[in-house]
């Protein structure tokens, strides 16, 4: 075996490593190790998680706003609606909020914005969290089931006759809020 200063040489280490590494092989196998085998292949990630895609349709729908009336949203032509999906008990959509807000009190006079509640938010709730922009709450788990809102926050671009002309889900920085928010 040749010692250098630094220790074993690469060519002593190797008559060493690899006799040792065949044994701790069987040993935890049962069976010699083939060396020549690859690693195994990593598991599969998990499906995307679904949202509404550019060119996706949706229909005008009824909800409730916060205090208690009813309001038809609706995506008729010539018109631009951004819809801003959040849960009152979500870290996240706390981060947004304020951006929401921004983006809303610069938004161009005729875009449309509505900021779509999706749980029952605890007492309070409004009064602690400064939101410019009007909230309705969700229709219900059907409606975010067709709508393919399973995460929050997401921000919606719809066009008139309800195309989805942007999506956009988690965090979104200002410059692409803005990108979202145009004339």
């Amino acid at each position: 075996m040749l010692y250098t200063d630094r220790g074993m040489t690469m060519n002593a280490l190797s008559r060493i490593a690899i006799p040792f590494g065949l044994v701790a092989a069987i040993a935890v196998s049962g069976a010699p190790a083939d060396p020549l085998q690859s690693a195994p292949a990593p598991a599969p990630a998990s499906a995307p998680v679904q949202a509404p895609s550019p060119g996706d349709v949706f229909a005008a729908f009824d909800a409730q706003a916060i205090d208690g009336s009813a309001q038809r949203v609706g995506f008729e032509k010539g018109s631009t609606t951004v819809l801003l999906f959040f849960l009152s008990g979500c870290p996240t959509c706390h981060k947004m909020i304020p951006e929401w807000n921004r983006a809303y009190e610069r938004r161009p006079p005729k875009l449309n914005v509505i900021g779509i509640l999706m749980d029952q938010e605890p007492p309070g709730f409004f009064l602690a969290t400064k939101i410019a922009f009007p909230v309705v709450r969700s229709p219900g788990r059907d409606f975010l089931e067709t709508w393919k809102v399973h995460r929050a926050p997401m921000t919606i671009r719809i066009g008139g006759g309800g195309t989805v002309e942007d999506v956009e889900v988690g965090i979104v920085d200002p410059i692409r809020l803005g990108e979202i928010f145009r004339p």
